[in-house]
């Protein structure tokens, strides 16, 4: 199956430190090896009719859905999840493997610096 997405979209209770949920939230993937890569935004840019309230998205990425698993039940996880779960006003939540469309373009190799022409 490949790579498997954890994907979470909040909008947080009025007089939430936001700042703090998510230090607890690079602590905590930084603790479970099982998670790939973490990426987090707020909203910027949609208008407030579109977005309902939304502010925020995480995105998890793991290897394979097992290491989502193995991610799900993990203590850290489930205790992270209990705090989460009390600043938390609306949420959406999607889990699915990704359908790749586009790849990212390769980074171009440095350049070498100039040779030094003969005196």
């Amino acid at each position: 199956m490949g790579e498997f997405k954890h994907l979470v979209i909040v909008k947080f209770k009025e007089d939430v430190v936001v700042d703090e949920i998510l230090k607890g939230l690079e602590n905590l993937v930084a603790e479970i090896d099982a998670v790939k890569s973490f990426e987090w935004g707020q909203d910027l840019e949609s208008q407030e009719l579109l977005r309902q309230g939304f502010t925020h998205v995480f995105v998890m990425t793991f290897d394979k859905k097992e290491d989502y698993a193995v991610f799900q039940s993990h203590p850290k996880h489930l205790e992270f999840s209990a705090v989460f779960s009390t600043v938390i006003e609306k949420l959406v939540l999607l889990d699915f493997p990704p359908t790749l469309v586009k790849t990212p373009p390769k980074a171009a190799p440095p350049e070498a610096p100039p040779e030094a022409s003969p005196a």
